[in-house]
């Protein structure tokens, strides 16, 4: 089987999966959550984004791997990092602006990620998937769980009181 296609459906089955995990195990409870603590629990993964400076890696990923693609990936995980954090703790203070906090954080990292998704199988393609090398489980497992978790926020602010 072709190495595109398995990466493929590595990456929809992590879209897959972690839906399964937000239906059963988050959906459902966010009507007994207060607003700003279920965006804090969506939040905390955001927080890890940092592990995408292993993009920048030399042994974690190919020497191939385009710096086009690696150098925005990278850093864009790393800003939002910080804007996840910086929201959290915002909404852990009950800040007056936690709430347009989250709201940056999201669209920035909802873009960033979304970006990233479009850019990797242009910049990759002729490359093929090997050269994420250990980075590999960043675009098909961490990927996924994380837009689900964007989208889970959009839900929540969208639909807040």
């Amino acid at each position: 089987m072709k190495m595109r296609i398995l990466f493929g459906l590595s990456v929809l089955s992590g879209f897959f999966v972690w839906s399964i995990v937000a239906y059963l195990y988050v959906w459902h409870g966010f009507g007994a959550v207060p607003l700003k603590a279920a965006l804090m629990a969506l939040m905390v993964p955001h927080m890890f984004r940092y592990i995408g400076l292993g993009f920048l890696v030399p042994g974690v990923v190919s020497e191939k791997l385009p710096v086009g693609f690696a150098g925005p990936a990278a850093w864009g995980d790393l800003i939002v990092a910080f804007f996840a954090a910086a929201a959290t703790l915002s909404c852990a203070a009950s800040a007056p602006w936690a709430l347009a906090a989250v709201w940056v954080f999201n669209i920035w990292g909802t873009v960033d990620l979304l970006n990233a998704m479009y850019q990797g199988p242009r910049k990759l393609d002729r490359l093929g998937p090997g050269t994420l090398g250990a980075a590999f489980y960043i675009p098909t497992l961490v990927g996924p769980g994380l837009l689900v978790s964007h989208v889970l926020i959009f839900h929540v602010l969208l639909h807040a009181g």
